[in-house]
């Protein structure tokens, strides 16, 4: 019998398997050679959301004055709730972190973000649609670039 150290080094390769110089008494008829079945292929598919859908009892609006409220937004987001976000009372280069963390979350979660006024943004989920007047749609270059020109 063989050491079982050696027996571990050549399964992993590492080492020659040893094989008895004795042959076999009998060997057994060799069937013919057949082509391997090939295994099923199951396309890859965007993954459904972890979360469960809940239902739409609720929409969370927030008024941020510091861009550490973001905190606040990402976990009502992230659980497919609709977020409001008021920037009124927020200064100007908080308010731009602030869009900028809720475009990226929007985009990660496969959401959207819409402007309803100039200081007032909409986060959608996407299981939730939004309708409004038709050509309302604005990009989210749109809503960056536009954010403070007026």
């Amino acid at each position: 019998m063989a050491n079982p150290m050696r027996k571990a080094l050549s399964y992993l390769g590492l080492a020659e398997e040893e094989y008895d110089e004795q042959a076999p008494a009998a060997v057994a008829p060799v069937a013919p050679a057949q082509a391997p079945a090939r295994a099923s292929v199951t396309p890859l598919r965007r993954s459904a959301p972890r979360v469960s859908v809940p239902s739409m009892s609720e929409i969370l609006t927030v008024h941020p004055r510091q861009y550490r409220d973001a905190q606040v937004i990402a976990e009502a987001f992230r659980e497919g709730v609709p977020v409001i976000i008021n920037l009124t009372q927020m200064t100007e280069p908080d308010a731009r972190r602030l869009i900028d963390f809720a475009s990226g979350l929007s985009q990660g979660l496969y959401g959207r973000i819409e402007r309803v006024t100039s200081k007032v943004f909409l986060l959608s989920p996407e299981h939730v649609a939004v309708s409004g007047e038709a050509g309302e749609h604005e990009s989210e270059a749109e809503v960056e670039a536009g954010f403070f020109a007026e």
